[in-house]
């Protein structure tokens, strides 16, 4: 019978050992978890629909409820026509069926403010304005 001399019986557990640990597993994942949820919903849609509705001034913003609301908005090229949105994030995860938009519009006949319809095509828009933003959030989380 060989026996191995004390110096390569104890290397031999170690190389075992050591090789399991070669990797590095502190280098980031290709992106960050969509379930990011500091608050009570989803937080990359939180922050690109606060950031996407910052051009109008908000009622409410309720980051637990998920809900934001704006107060009516005239754009300064079309002040006979104002608009009202409410952003709604239903989920925690960062989904496209996790957000819903409202919009409201309303138009100026003869110094009344009259409802008028909002296009479907405007709304849409919007959630994919929303959507596109919450994702290069998410991906810019990783890069730092």
């Amino acid at each position: 019978m060989v026996r191995l001399p004390l110096a390569a019986a104890a290397l031999i557990p170690l190389a075992l050992f050591s090789a399991g640990c070669s990797r590095n597993r502190d280098l980031p994942n290709t992106l960050a978890p969509s379930r990011m949820t500091a608050i009570g919903v989803n937080t990359y849609l939180w922050r690109a629909a606060i950031d996407t509705l910052s051009f109008a001034p908000l009622i409410t913003a309720d980051s637990n409820g998920g809900v934001i609301v704006t107060d009516w908005y005239a754009s300064p090229s079309t002040p006979g026509e104002r608009v009202k949105l409410t952003v709604s994030i239903l989920d925690q995860e960062l989904r496209a069926d996790a957000l819903r938009v409202a919009a409201l519009r309303q138009v100026n006949q003869g110094g009344q403010w009259v409802d008028a319809p909002v296009s479907a095509a405007t709304v849409q828009k919007l959630e994919d304005i929303i959507l596109t933003r919450a994702r290069d959030i998410r991906r810019t989380t990783v890069g730092g």
